[in-house]
């Protein structure tokens, strides 16, 4: 049984019934006042635009039974969202998934996901902190653009290509490892990461091109 759109964009707090498989795009976009919301067991799928903008919304408990998340724009604008459990179900974190999720200090993704979407962590300005594991093979467009208190992450063993502005604007990053997976990156990868001072390639010098991919005042040091 499918969740639509919600009739009121009133409501505070909501317990999804027993019975519910699926939340519908677009369920509770808008619902400036929802602080808390009840997923049960039995829910396999949360739609596109699902969450969006509901602004008030701190914390989310997304059950187990999940295979089918975070699709595009889920919790957009959330700017109160501080935590969410993702399940270890779950396969791909869609395009802006978390975008602008001004709150959330810290996430981890479960092994299981292969990729994460075009901005799907753009300017999450409070994000400090961020595990990837090893499953993951795709990092989108813009993915963690503007995350401006991220310190540290990690770039999985097998990802391939790191594209567009993946890490534009990450001002707190200091440096970051590249696997020897990678053979392409962007010009702009790591544009306006200004604290950026060491990028260290596993490959030999000069394999991948642009170097040092928009961090003017980072060294490149290549282990290959």
């Amino acid at each position: 049984m499918l969740l639509e759109n919600i009739i009121s964009r009133e409501v505070s707090s909501i317990v999804i019934p027993n019975g519910i498989t699926s939340i519908g795009e677009y369920a509770f976009n808008g619902c400036t006042s929802l602080t808390s919301v009840t997923i049960p067991d039995g829910v396999t799928s949360i739609g596109a635009y699902a969450f969006m903008g509901c602004t008030s919304l701190a914390s989310i408990t997304i059950p187990d039974s999940v295979t089918s998340i975070i699709g595009e724009g889920t919790f957009s604008n959330c700017i109160s969202l501080v935590s969410i459990t993702i399940p270890d179900g779950v396969t791909s974190i869609g395009s802006g998934a978390f975008v602008s999720c001004k709150s959330l200090t810290s996430i981890v993704i479960p092994d299981g996901v292969t990729s994460i979407g075009d901005a799907a962590f753009s300017s999450c300005t409070s994000l400090t902190s961020i595990t990837i594991p090893d499953s993951v093979t795709s990092i989108g467009a813009n993915a963690f653009a503007g995350c401006t208190s991220l310190a540290s992450i990690n770039i999985p063993d097998g990802v391939t290509s790191i594209i567009g502005s993946a890490f534009a604007g990450c001002a707190s990053l200091t440096s970051i490892t590249i696997p020897s997976s990678v053979t392409s990156i962007n010009g702009g990868a790591f544009a306006e990461c200004t604290s950026l001072t060491s990028i260290t390639i596993n490959k030999p010098e000069g394999s991948i091109s642009g170097a040092p991919w928009g961090a003017t005042n980072a060294t490149v040091s290549w282990n290959g």
